[in-house]
């Protein structure tokens, strides 16, 4: 039996769980934009109490490791560092798409069809992936500006159910494809339990010291308005 803490801070949603094996059993989150510092460690408390178990009989820590927002994914890793210190357990990194493509999957049923997660990098930008029923890559991460002609190739093929946290602003463009399917569903701590899980007995670890977020672009800080500061 292995118990494993997942923190999901890679979009505007802040999801702690904790999962026996691959089955979520406790999960804390909110959706609320730059609340992730003040909200993390209080829900990974507050989890362990409500679920009884100790930080002692944690196995290890999951982080879900981007495309996603550059501050949510310091705050995430920064935070699933520390506790992979303090308890000298190992790292685990899951895909941001891949567990939500998971979550749709459960939700909304496999099929014959492909997932494609969508986290909003702003204006038409999406970062995106498609994985078959079997969670097997088809089309690897990339980001992608959304028009009327962007998956074509798939959608004349089969089914695609569209998820993640852009999926209102790329809706009203591709909703015209027949194939075109669309799921409610975001970034949640709970999605990443099975895939922790089998990293974790396949013994999939990184480097706690020297891992890094996948941010996929650049950070881009935007420049002051305000007088005085540079």
């Amino acid at each position: 039996m292995a118990y494993i803490i997942s923190i999901e801070t890679a979009t505007e949603v802040c999801s702690v769980a904790l999962s026996e094996n691959d089955n979520c059993v406790c999960i804390k989150e909110i959706n609320e934009v730059n609340n992730h510092s003040k909200a993390l460690l209080p829900f990974v408390d507050e989890m362990l109490a409500q679920s009884g178990v100790s930080l002692a009989n944690i196995d290890a820590v999951a982080i879900s490791e981007g495309p996603g927002s550059y501050t949510g994914l310091r705050i995430g890793v920064s935070t699933a560092k520390g506790l992979c210190f303090a308890l000298n357990k190992p790292l685990i990194a899951v895909s941001t798409l891949q567990s939500i493509a998971y979550g749709a999957m459960m939700l909304n049923g496999g099929d014959d069809c492909l997932f494609c997660p969508m986290i909003d990098a702003r204006r038409m930008e999406v970062y995106c992936a498609i994985y078959d029923k079997n969670f097997i890559e088809i089309q690897s991460v990339t980001n992608l500006i959304i028009d009327e002609h962007s998956f074509n190739d798939y959608l004349l093929q089969k089914p695609i159910v569209f998820c993640g946290n852009a999926v209102e602003k790329v809706k009203p463009v591709i909703a015209y494809q027949r194939n075109a399917r669309f799921a409610n569903v975001v970034c949640s701590a709970a999605y990443m339990a099975k895939l922790a899980y089998d990293k974790y007995v396949q013994q999939q670890f990184v480097d706690v010291a020297y891992f890094e977020p996948f941010y996929l672009k650049a950070f881009q800080s935007a420049v002051s308005k305000v007088k005085g500061l540079v």
